[in-house]
C-alpha cells in the first residue's frame, strides 16, 4: 500500500497574509481560495510537489498556535538559486549551510510572518529525476483549479 503525504497544516494568524506570503514571495501556487459563512481555507502546493499546505480556519488549524509549525522541508536541486529567488522577492532566509558535502547536506532557511519555520535542502538529483516529472505537471499541476 502506498502512503503519500499531501497536505501539511500551517497555523497563521491572518490567512490573507499567509496567502500573500507563500503565494507572492515564496511562490507557491495558489489551488483554491474557498470562503463560506463557515470557514475560510486556502490550499497552496510549492511547484513541483505533490504535498501542498493549508492555512484557514478550521477546527484542526485552530487547534496549532501560529507560528508552531517547524522543521518541514523543501527541497531544490539549486539552494543557490533557490535563496536568491526567495530573497529577491522579498523573504528573509539564512545563509546557507554545507553540513555534508554530499548531495543532501546543503541547507538554508526562512519563517513565514508568523514564524513558521522552513528547512530547504539541496539535492542536486532533483534536476535530473524529479520526483513529479515535468511533463506531468500541466496535465496535474500548473493551473489547474480545483
Amino acid at each position: 500500500m502506498d502512503w503519500t503525504l499531501e497536505v501539511v497544516i500551517v497555523p497563521v494568524r491572518d490567512l490573507e497574509a499567509a496567502i500573500t506570503f507563500y503565494r507572492d514571495r515564496v511562490g507557491f501556487d495558489l489551488d483554491h481560495d474557498t470562503r463560506n459563512e463557515h470557514m475560510h481555507i486556502a490550499q497552496l502546493t510549492p511547484r513541483g510537489s505533490g504535498c501542498s499546505i493549508v492555512v484557514g480556519d478550521l477546527p484542526s488549524q485552530k487547534a496549532m498556535a501560529p507560528g508552531s509549525l517547524h522543521g518541514v522541508q523543501l527541497v531544490v536541486a539549486d539552494a543557490a538559486v533557490a535563496r536568491e529567488e526567495l530573497v529577491g522577492r522579498g523573504v528573509e532566509c539564512s545563509e546557507i549551510q554545507v553540513i555534508d558535502e554530499r548531495d543532501g547536506g546543503t541547507f538554508f532557511g526562512f519563517s513565514d510572518p508568523d514564524g513558521n519555520s522552513w528547512a530547504v535542502q539541496q539535492l542536486k538529483a532533483r534536476a535530473d529525476k524529479p520526483l513529479i516529472p515535468h511533463e506531468a505537471r500541466g496535465r496535474f499541476g500548473e493551473g489547474v483549479e480545483l
